[in-house]
């Protein structure tokens, strides 16, 4: 008990919503300074205020931050939340913890970044990350038309241990701009000479710096940059400015919060595909309330292992063949 007290210390908890509810309920996100958490954070408070849920909220003090998320599993079982909604760090190694949620009785719901295997959660409430990916590497090989053929490609990953979130983005972009995988399951192994290589951002602009000038430095003519995330994509324009080749290389992200939008606006990033961080963390509220209510638990969305909350590219430069919407439109439906 010493060692979960003293463990839980260091999760940032959050705001209680309703003391006098009966349900209680827990969100586990990677970070809580990231727009995309901040958004999600918003959209479970408003739904537990509405349904009279109280709902306690951690998150990690750094993307990657598994311990802490660990720690906030276990104070949640401790303080009989019915459920728990998280976004894990390291979807593998947060399995143990998350069965041993659901052998006490919650409902565990992953947001987002699903599980590995996917199934070690009741529930996965995401954008289709590959397709997200794939909408980008689709929109990127169209716009460079037949320039593609020698495209100088960095790839901007998330990190080390490539959760799945990572890993579904980068395959679907490759896989979008008309490269052979190798595993599907991972990222790093291809074998086209057009990608120049991999590198990790944490999922933040300082990271996303870092990794762009890692990967210029071993080939300062790359001119196609794929991103994890808007923050990542804000980071290597940066790197890119600074070397005065902001104007011809082509970035393209995954996101859609409001400042990637503008980014999209302004010519910073060509195009991002747009995910919806309050409805799944809205609808991962409403399942729990239903589990708490009579047992009923959330189904996937047809022919799919996951409850698709949607995905739509973002771009002031249409391509034939890709649908998409513009930065007016993605400010209208924008989050952070």
């Amino acid at each position: 008990m010493k060692k979960l007290l003293a463990t839980s210390a260091l999760v940032l908890a959050g705001m209680t919503v309703s003391a006098a509810a009966d349900v209680s309920a827990c969100l586990i996100t990677k970070t809580d300074t990231n727009p995309f958490f901040v958004k999600m954070r918003e959209g479970a408070t408003a739904k537990a205020e509405e349904l009279g849920i109280t709902l306690n909220s951690y998150a990690g003090k750094v993307d990657g931050d598994h311990e802490t998320q660990v720690a906030a599993i276990e104070t949640c079982i401790a303080n009989g939340a019915k459920g728990i909604l998280l976004t894990a760090s390291d979807t593998s190694s947060i399995v143990p913890a998350v069965q041993q949620a659901r052998d006490a009785g919650l409902l565990v719901i992953a947001l987002d970044t699903p599980l590995e295997p996917i199934d070690s959660a009741d529930m996965t409430f995401a954008t289709d990350n590959f397709l997200a990916g794939e909408l980008i590497g689709k929109w990127a090989a169209a716009a460079l038309g037949a320039e593609a053929a020698n495209a100088k490609i960095a790839m901007l990953d998330l990190a080390v241990s490539q959760p799945t979130v990572g890993v579904l983005r980068d395959q679907g972009f490759l896989k979008g701009f008309g490269i052979e995988l190798g595993d599907p399951g991972k990222w790093g192994d291809e074998t086209d000479p057009r990608i120049v290589g991999n590198d990790i951002t944490a999922g933040n602009e300082e990271g996303g710096r870092r990794a762009m000038e890692n990967l210029l430095a071993k080939d300062p003519m790359i001119n196609v940059v794929y991103t994890i995330n808007e923050p990542a994509a804000a980071g290597a324009y940066e790197a890119l400015k600074a070397i005065g080749r902001e104007n011809d290389v082509l970035i393209v992200s995954v996101d859609g919060g409001c400042p990637g939008v503008d980014n999209v606006k302004d010519g910073v990033i060509g195009a991002t595909s747009q995910q919806y961080p309050l409805l799944m963390a809205s609808k991962g509220i409403e399942a729990i309330a239903a589990w708490a209510k009579d047992g009923t638990k959330p189904q996937a969305s047809d022919g799919k292992e996951f409850f698709d909350t949607g995905v739509s590219l973002v771009t002031d430069q249409p391509v034939d063949g890709v649908d998409s919407i513009d930065t007016a439109k993605g400010t209208e439906l924008c989050w952070g």
